[in-house]
């Protein structure tokens, strides 16, 4: 990650040898000494991560921001969800998308595949070419999985689901296995009162608890960001 540089020091290596110790130790203080900015993440997605149906400050990405700051971790978190985008349209401004202050990205995209029945093969095409990009922008991914439904068939289901956990292991990037683990498990029928009326989207308190599930996964990748 960038790093801004608060003091330059001037000696070089032994000059302050023939010092006295009270200078010398003057010296050390005002050696060299980097601060880390926080670090800057790009949150690529759709709906999900844009925040469909709610007020602003309900929406993933704010809800994330405030999870942060409550653990004292510093980064700025930029929201790049579009309502309706597939993995197609994620790699399609990618690229653009990540601007030279950009240090990590979370990728959540794919629910829109699913509702469409698109090919795994399509989707993980797709999600290579995020993946690929990032690499070379030299950017932390975490990767965050769905699973799809039984409908479509065992197939499809075994194809979709491995996407996600191949390539986050072959492109060294963090992995979410699944977006709405923090929901829980259990009976369907219970599951929706976190969700709007579409039945797709989640209401405000299932955001807070997505966050939950997802925050561990999030402060991993601003450690690692800001290790670099």
């Amino acid at each position: 990650m960038r790093l801004r540089l608060i003091y330059k020091g001037f000696l070089t290596y032994g000059a302050a040898r023939p010092l006295g110790k009270v200078v010398a130790a003057f010296l050390c203080l005002v050696s060299p000494v980097m601060a880390a900015e926080p670090v800057t993440v790009l949150a690529l997605g759709d709906s999900l991560t844009q925040g469909y149906g709610l007020p602003e400050q309900d929406g993933l990405v704010p809800q994330m921001r405030k999870w942060l700051e409550e653990q004292g971790v510093e980064a700025e978190l930029i929201n790049a969800g579009v309502s309706g985008d597939t993995t197609a349209g994620g790699a399609a401004r990618v690229e653009w998308s990540l601007t030279p202050e950009v240090d990590a990205m979370i990728v959540t995209l794919g629910g829109n595949d699913l509702l469409r029945g698109i090919d795994p093969a399509v989707s993980r095409r797709n999600l290579e070419s995020i993946l690929r990009i990032a690499q070379a922008n030299e950017v932390e991914v975490l990767l965050v999985g769905l699973s799809a439904p039984g409908n479509y068939g065992a197939e499809y289901k075994s194809s979709f689901d491995a996407i996600y956990p191949e390539l986050s292991e072959a492109y060294g990037a963090f992995y979410a296995p699944d977006f709405f683990a923090g929901l829980g498990g259990g009976d369907p029928a219970a599951l929706q009162q976190w969700f709007q009326a579409d039945g797709i989207h989640p209401n405000a308190e299932g955001v807070a608890r997505i966050v939950e599930g997802l925050g561990p996964h999030l402060r991993a990748l601003i450690e690692a960001a800001q290790a670099e």
